[in-house]
């Protein structure tokens, strides 16, 4: 694997306030805008390339609230943990992780104290969001004046759904950090009104296999409503062997989806890139063979630090990553810290 560059994405200090910057769990490019976001806020962050064909940095940082364009389960500053998104017509979707957590521990804590932190589970109900943003003039907005609408997906959610699910409803309520539900990537592909949407897990891991589901989000009223998908399912699971990895992010090639994968647990390694090929023309659940994915990037991890969290596409078949928890080395100075730029072999 071989890192072409590296790219600073500078914030204003809002974001370095609520270290946004050090906590980037999704991505995705459009044009010379960079969509972003961290997961320990309600919020999604526009940042703007000096050169869209060759991206030398991002910077001219602005910071939308998502509670100000749709309802959100929880209160508006609620952490949503944001760990997807993605930019179709003239839509951009991002969908919280619909995790549980269970507590941290701290070094200064006591034995009595961390055990009983180690038992402390809360449900999180504020993550458990998809969200669709009308955009304008790369701004989001409730309405456009051609009639698009910010939405939300309505009662009942993909939680919900998934409460009666064979292989799902044990992990609802297991912390997404310990092999439990946690929704780490968006693809969606369509015309907007027929889009289908890819949400890639996490976790759970079933004996090595990996999750995606996928959606049929469509207009109801002033929300959305999941339709039929396969077999009067109002979603479909596909599972797939990434060599017991989990899926970290989604990103559409084509008719192809990329997926960036990552330990299910919270461990430091190994990541990589696999290419589903045809994924966006499924109609029905599928079994995905290791065969039958291509594994085309092994990418850097630290000890502690480095995990890729995020993936998008840029022009030349470059991919660019961004990383949680990121090393010193990429914090090069207050509010800037630096991303990978990865050739994407064909």
């Amino acid at each position: 694997m071989h890192i072409e560059r590296t790219v600073p994405l500078r914030f204003q200090d809002v974001a370095v306030e609520t270290e946004t910057h050090v906590n980037l769990s999704a991505i995705h490019t459009d044009d010379r805008y960079l969509w972003i976001a961290g997961d320990e806020t309600a919020t999604v962050e526009r940042l703007t390339c000096d050169d869209a064909s060759r991206p030398g940095e991002y910077r001219y940082h602005v910071s939308f609230a998502l509670g100000d364009f749709v309802r959100l389960p929880g209160g508006p500053d609620d952490e949503v943990d944001i760990e997807g998104m993605a930019h179709v017509g003239p839509y951009l979707w991002a969908v919280g992780s619909h995790s549980s957590k269970r507590k941290k521990l701290k070094s200064h804590h006591s034995d009595a104290k961390a055990a009983k932190r180690l038992a402390t589970v809360s449900e999180e109900p504020s993550r458990r969001v998809l969200a669709r943003l009308a955009i304008d003039q790369y701004t989001p907005v409730k309405s456009t004046s051609e009639g698009e609408r910010s939405m939300a997906l309505g009662e009942p959610g993909l939680f919900d759904l998934l409460g009666d699910d064979d292989h799902l409803a044990p992990f609802l309520r297991i912390p997404g950090k310990d092999n439990g539900l946690d929704v780490e990537g968006i693809a969606v592909h369509g015309d907007p009104g027929s889009e289908s949407v890819f949400l890639g897990l996490r976790g759970p891991v079933l004996r090595g296999w990996a999750a995606v589901l996928q959606l049929s989000p469509r207009e109801d009223g002033d929300e959305l409503r999941l339709a039929e998908v396969a077999h009067g399912e109002r979603y479909a699971k596909h599972f797939l062997d990434l060599d017991g990895l989990g899926v970290r992010d989604l990103c559409e090639h084509g008719e192809d989806l990329l997926i960036l994968a990552g330990p299910s647990m919270d461990l430091d390694g190994p990541v990589r890139v696999y290419r589903w090929p045809g994924a966006a023309r499924l109609e029905a659940p599928d079994v995905v063979h290791r065969s039958e994915l291509h594994r085309v990037l092994d990418l850097p991890y630290g000890e502690g630090d480095d995990h890729a969290e995020g993936i998008a596409l840029l022009p030349n078949d470059e991919l660019l990553v961004v990383y949680d928890s990121p090393s010193a080395a990429r914090l090069v100075e207050r509010g800037t810290v630096l991303a990978d730029v990865v050739p994407l072999p064909s």
